[in-house]
């Protein structure tokens, strides 16, 4: 494979965690990568491992001019994205009563607005090469609701339904759809990239409250590597049928399986009730 056939990542998010495990390793592996962050000089460390295969490019997705100028130099620079990471996006936890509108607003505007943006504006050149792969990256939170992470986990539900839609429309056309599902992980998310509504409602003290102090203190000992983590998501990317899901990290496997066996046995209970909310000629 000579380096213009090698596969191009376009990531966003890649500061710090795992949108930079991830472009570190998509290098490590020869292939070429658009880093990107807010900042381009915080990825000029991993522009400087191959200037060659490496574009770092400066994006806020939550500005649509940007958006559509990054893609627009990706594929000049290579010609094509064939692989593109929706990782951009940070935490917001209060509970739901002592949410702040103005925090919330701007968590959609990244972790989901930014990310529908990002996504229409690579989709046409996979379209019309009927090839490529979105990794959206949600979090466990994107399939079960924790106390105090309701608005977080609300963004990145609204990433999962809009991954299985996209998903459908796009599979005739060659484009493979995945939600990566991490759980704990031994990034910087529970500090610089955690935004929190203090609790003051002492009603939450013990479900929202306790997990926000609970959330905030585990940074740098989560049991999830990036680094294995960025292996995964490379892997996805050369099956011949990558899954829908990929849920990382035992404990949020665990907590995933246990919510979605929950959630059947709640629903097939609830039968009889359901069919006959039809007409009886249905």
């Amino acid at each position: 494979m000579t380096a213009a056939e090698t596969p191009v990542w376009f990531i966003s998010g890649c500061s710090t965690g795992f949108g930079r495990a991830l472009a570190e390793a998509v290098l490590a592996k020869g292939w070429r990568v658009v880093a990107t962050a807010r900042d381009a000089d915080r990825v000029a460390d991993i522009v400087a491992i191959d200037p060659n295969r490496a574009l770092g490019l400066s994006l806020d997705v939550t500005i649509g001019n940007e958006v559509t100028a990054a893609v627009a130099a990706a594929e000049d620079r290579f010609g094509r994205i064939d692989v593109l990471v929706n990782n951009a996006g940070y935490g917001y936890q209060a509970a739901i009563e002592e949410g702040d509108d103005v925090e919330i607003r701007a968590q959609f505007d990244a972790n989901v607005f930014g990310l529908f943006a990002l996504t229409r504006a690579v989709l046409p050149g996979m379209r019309i090469r009927h090839a490529g792969h979105i990794i959206n990256i949600t979090s466990v939170a994107g399939m079960v609701g924790f106390p105090g992470s309701g608005y977080y986990a609300a963004s990145k539900h609204a990433v999962e339904g809009f991954s299985d839609a996209l998903r459908t429309e796009v599979a005739p056309l060659g484009i493979a759809v995945t939600c990566v599902e991490p759980g704990p992980f031994r990034t910087d998310w529970a500090g610089r990239s955690l935004k929190q509504t203090p609790n003051v409602i002492v009603d939450y003290a013990e479900t929202a409250g306790a997990r926000m102090t609970n959330t905030a203190g585990i940074s740098g000992t989560q049991a999830g590597d990036p680094v294995r983590a960025a292996d995964a998501m490379i892997a996805l990317t050369e099956q011949a049928d990558a899954p829908r899901h990929l849920v990382l990290g035992k404990w949020g496997y665990d907590a995933v399986v246990k919510a979605l066996h929950e959630r059947l046995a709640e629903i097939e209970a609830a039968r009889d009730t359901a069919l006959a909310a039809d007409f009886p000629e249905a």
